[in-house]
């Protein structure tokens, strides 16, 4: 598994966004949230922290067991699974799904991206949130408004917003910044 290589360096991606972090502190209920391709646990921590119940997905246990060390540790409310976020099922448990940095839409795999979006929007309970932080580079973000536009639920937009990320591999150098969107919308 590539990414159990590279979560061999703690905090790979470093700090969840601000405003990420800024919607869900004031958003009410806090409620029961899935983090699909949690990695090593960078939103599910901040978000247990801030009181929601956290399942990360990921297919890397190392990630998987470093979040749940932090989760251990600080005695958060946070379940880790091992497995492909596309043999998870069982979204009508969650208030929230948060898909971060998950989705690229790549010709080869963008059919398989918004079947996963559809099926999370289908059987998403009433009120739920689904929340995507995707690159905002190409036609990443209109596929992605589009995939869930053309779900068959209705959805209200809570929040569409740019944010940048910063990247930094102090081990070799590498320094990036990429503007992303953060889109938030709720279940009618």
């Amino acid at each position: 598994m590539t990414y159990d290589k590279y979560y061999q360096t703690e905090n790979l991606f470093g700090e969840p966004y601000a405003e990420l972090i800024e919607f869900f502190k004031s958003y009410e209920p806090k409620g029961k949230l899935l983090d699909l391709g949690c990695g090593q646990g960078r939103d599910a921590i901040a978000l247990a922290r801030l009181g929601y119940t956290v399942t990360g997905v990921d297919n890397s246990k190392v990630g998987i067991d470093q979040m749940i060390r932090v989760s251990n540790s600080e005695s958060l409310k946070i379940t880790g699974l091992v497995s492909d976020m596309y043999d998870f099922d069982n979204y009508g448990d969650f208030d929230i799904v948060l898909l971060d940095s998950i989705f690229h839409f790549e010709q080869r795999d963008r059919q398989k991206e918004i079947s996963l979006i559809n099926k999370i929007a289908s059987d998403l309970k009433p009120n739920g949130l689904i929340c995507v932080c995707v690159q905002d580079t190409g036609s990443k973000v209109r596929i992605l408004k589009g995939a869930i536009s053309n779900s068959k639920p209705d959805f209200e937009t809570l929040n569409d917003s740019s944010l940048i990320y910063r990247y930094e591999d102090d081990e070799s150098g590498h320094k990036s910044t990429t503007k992303y969107c953060m889109y938030i919308v709720r279940k009618k």
